[in-house]
């Protein structure tokens, strides 16, 4: 019997998780970035494959960016889930489709993704929120997340006749 957890076990044995799925993401970003910005012409796909190529292998030659990628992309999974909650949770009260969710929504998700960025580099002691005392974050967070539907009901009954 194959079972998901020992699928993904021997997957992480492998090296999977750490050096295929690091490197097919930043030959996608590099391969799309110098296809979109037509940097070496329309017709070099043949050498912005090989660029992207050996970019993504350089970028492997050190652990940095396989440590990267296993810090910062659970957290990222986490931020999302609590993006969704909320736009979940909002549309169940709000019918109608307004700017402002749009942009306080905006704001909500940039500070997630800062506090994500930032206590992931935490972790390479980089800096981070840990010498404030560690529960800072859950304060700034909840403090920009109560100002932000201050401000989204404000606007919503001012907007109103």
């Amino acid at each position: 019997m194959i079972d998901i957890g020992g699928i993904l076990l021997s997957w992480q044995a492998a090296g999977i998780f750490d050096y295929v799925l690091p490197f097919l993401l930043i030959f996608s970003f590099v391969f799309g970035i110098l296809i979109k910005t037509e940097l070496l012409g329309k017709e070099n796909k043949g050498l912005n494959a090989i660029i992207a190529l050996a970019i993504g292998a350089l970028s492997l030659q050190l652990d940095f960016i396989p440590l990267i990628f296993r810090e910062l992309f659970p957290r990222l999974g986490v931020g999302l889930a609590i993006l969704l909650c909320l736009l979940i949770l909002v549309g169940l009260f709000i019918k109608e489709q307004q700017k402002t969710w749009n942009i306080i929504f905006s704001v909500i998700g940039a500070v997630i993704l800062i506090v994500i960025v930032i206590q992931s580099f935490d972790m390479f002691g980089w800096g981070g929120f840990g010498f404030f005392g560690g529960d800072v974050v859950g304060w700034v967070v909840g403090a920009i997340l109560l100002i932000g539907v201050i401000v989204a009901v404000v606007m919503t009954t001012s907007s109103k006749p």
